[in-house]
């Protein structure tokens, strides 16, 4: 009896080692996988610096997240943050669709810059929509239905920053607190969703807040608190806000359009 019951615990040993090792290497699996097929789905420059596990939890972040420009704009990214926090079913790790219970980006830094009759977050919904693969998905759906997909229960933006790219401002900055941003259940209904159709509904939500009335008009509060100190740069700025406020109209009934696929299309 001495020796099965030391033999069962030497097995159970193993098998916690066993799902210790094969937790602590989904860090450097997540790490490389966002950074080789991020830029896939936006079209630009995606990095995650380091990924956390916590063993047997279920529950990662993904460290020094960074999302760079398309080509044609000069800032020196779109989106910078320091943590996404990931809470996940581990149970459905090994099954065709992971089951993701929380996103939650925190302090986002976002870069709003307009370049002509274009902005740089436009340009990445364009490049994500088309990394989805368009009206004519045939080809794209069969080369990920061999992939795993993914049903994200609740996707949190909170305590962002939005910064307005405006050239002249002699260290001053146009800079606005992003409202929240709260999605749920991306790809209830569908059995999941390819991780280019959850950017999608994540990019067409952060867009269609960054046009919004509201954050045009935190802009511009934010342009006409520095207009005391810098008369000189009132032009160059006042343009650039006439630009956004002009579209935002546009770009929300657009969004409202992207909206209708929020929760399957």
């Amino acid at each position: 009896m001495k020796k099965w019951f030391w033999a069962a615990g030497a097995v159970i040993a193993v098998l916690v080692v066993l799902v210790a090792v094969g937790v602590s290497s989904l860090g450097p699996i997540i790490k490389k996988a966002v950074n080789s097929q991020g830029p896939a789905i936006t079209g630009t420059s995606l990095q995650v610096g380091d990924v956390d596990i916590a063993l047997l939890s279920g529950r990662a972040s993904l460290q020094d997240f960074l999302i760079g420009n398309p080509e044609g704009f000069d800032s020196p990214y779109a989106v910078s943050v320091k943590a996404v926090k990931v809470d996940l079913d581990e149970k459905s790790l090994t099954k065709d669709t992971i089951v993701i219970d929380r996103i939650e980006v925190v302090a986002p830094r976002i870069i709003f810059e307009k370049t002509g009759r274009s902005d740089n977050f436009k340009a990445l919904l364009r490049n994500v929509k088309k990394s989805v693969g368009g009206a004519d998905t045939s080809k794209k759906q069969t080369s990920d239905e061999s992939g795993k997909k993914l049903l994200i229960r609740e996707f949190v933006v909170r305590d962002g920053e939005v910064k307005l790219a405006v050239k002249g401002l002699k260290g001053k900055e146009i800079r606005a607190a992003l409202p929240e941003i709260r999605l749920q259940n991306i790809g209830q209904g569908q059995g999941g969703v390819t991780p280019a159709q959850a950017a999608k509904q994540i990019f067409t939500a952060l867009y269609g807040k960054m046009t919004s009335g509201e954050m045009t008009a935190a802009l511009q509060k934010s342009l006409s608190d520095m207009q005391g100190e810098l008369p000189d740069v009132k032009g160059a700025a006042e343009k650039e806000l006439g630009t956004a406020k002009e579209r935002a109209a546009q770009g929300v009934e657009s969004a409202k359009e992207s909206f209708k696929g929020l929760f399957g299309e």
